[in-house]
């Protein structure tokens, strides 16, 4: 079959590799749907990440496809069933998620290789991250579960209260993705939501789509001073009750913090490049009683929660699909993501 293997830097090859074979426990998907994601671009551009891949290595992690093998003792499921995976699963016995910490289980398992015309899904993802697509609900925006997942839980994380005021630095598709997520309008709220969603970014075709999203106000930060400054003018002077990174770059994560307000949580979400690092100040934290943190991927309640979100259609998340291209046309892909003409792309073997 024809995959996808990242090699290094910018070394993307289709290669010809053997055809899977589900393993006990295990099932192999025809794909029908693997987008694109910026994480994928850092990994493509980076040659590499710091916890879920090491090339050479089959490559792409947000996936829809229809099954066409079982392993042995897998119940539950059937050949032909259009199933979303997520690219992980936890052991759910190691110290963290005997805590419930699922993110950061010992053991977490990691899959890749969607950018190929079949995929193979490991045994506890298949337990525990293998779900049912709902009919009505297309491939492409299925196929989004995983990464809006990590933005629910990022959401969970973030301290939220009714009423505040919330920054969004990075207007990439998790950019985009908070925005929606925070701006939706739903008449029961299962947790607080902000009064301002004020989004900054470097595109302003991007930046209409996070208005589209539900951000109160759109800046584009190549047209700033600096971001602080505009944030405190915009908060009598104090700061945004939370703000959100959402561009994995270190010293965006500085801006960040000096965004905030006293008291202020800021979500250092954007996984930076490894054995990166920042300077803060050791007198605003303590004295402002800043709350930092980093928050990593998702759980198996947030891949439910997301996958619902998506099947309900409250949120035009199509607008962060670009365009469709085949496999053979990958590379061009993360080129458009590269140069920012392309959000998201959904690649069909």
């Amino acid at each position: 079959m024809l995959a996808a293997l990242l090699y290094g830097k910018e070394d993307l090859r289709l290669e010809e590799v053997p055809f899977p074979t589900p393993d006990v426990g295990e099932i192999v998907i025809k794909v029908k749907t693997a987008t694109t994601c910026g994480t994928d671009l850092k990994v493509w551009r980076r040659g590499g990440h710091a916890r879920m891949l090491k090339p050479p290595t089959l490559f792409g992690h947000e996936v829809v496809g229809e099954i066409i093998s079982l392993g042995a003792g897998v119940t539950g499921w059937q050949i032909g069933d259009r199933i979303v995976a997520n690219n992980s699963a936890p052991c759910m016995k190691c110290f963290f998620c005997q805590r419930q910490e699922y993110s950061l289980c010992s053991n977490l398992i990691f899959n890749n290789g969607t950018f190929a015309e079949y995929l193979k899904i490991p045994a506890p993802i298949v337990q525990h991250n293998v779900l049912a697509v709902p009919p009505d609900l297309p491939d492409a925006l299925a196929s989004m579960t995983e990464p809006l997942a990590c933005v629910l839980h990022g959401i969970a994380h973030s301290n939220i209260k009714s009423g505040d005021r919330v920054v969004i630095i990075g207007d990439g598709a998790i950019g985009l993705m908070f925005v929606a997520a925070l701006g939706r309008q739903e008449a029961e709220r299962k947790v607080s939501y902000p009064s301002e969603i004020i989004l900054f970014g470097g595109n302003d075709e991007r930046l209409k789509i996070g208005k589209q999203l539900g951000a109160s106000q759109i800046f584009n930060y190549h047209q700033l001073p600096d971001v602080p400054t505009v944030v405190k003018d915009l908060t009598e002077g104090w700061g945004a009750d939370v703000v959100i990174e959402a561009t994995g770059v270190p010293s965006v994560w500085e801006t960040a913090i000096a965004s905030g307000r006293p008291g202020a949580t800021i979500n250092l979400f954007g996984g930076c490049p490894r054995d990166t690092t920042i300077t803060v100040s050791t007198e605003q934290i303590h004295y402002n009683q800043l709350t930092l943190k980093g928050v990593f991927h998702n759980t198996p309640t947030f891949v439910r929660d997301a996958l619902s979100l998506l099947a309900s259609r409250t949120i035009p998340f199509e607008l962060l699909i670009t365009n469709t291209r085949p496999l053979i046309e990958l590379e061009q892909a993360l080129q458009d993501m590269k140069s920012r003409q392309a959000i998201k792309v959904a690649i069909q073997p």
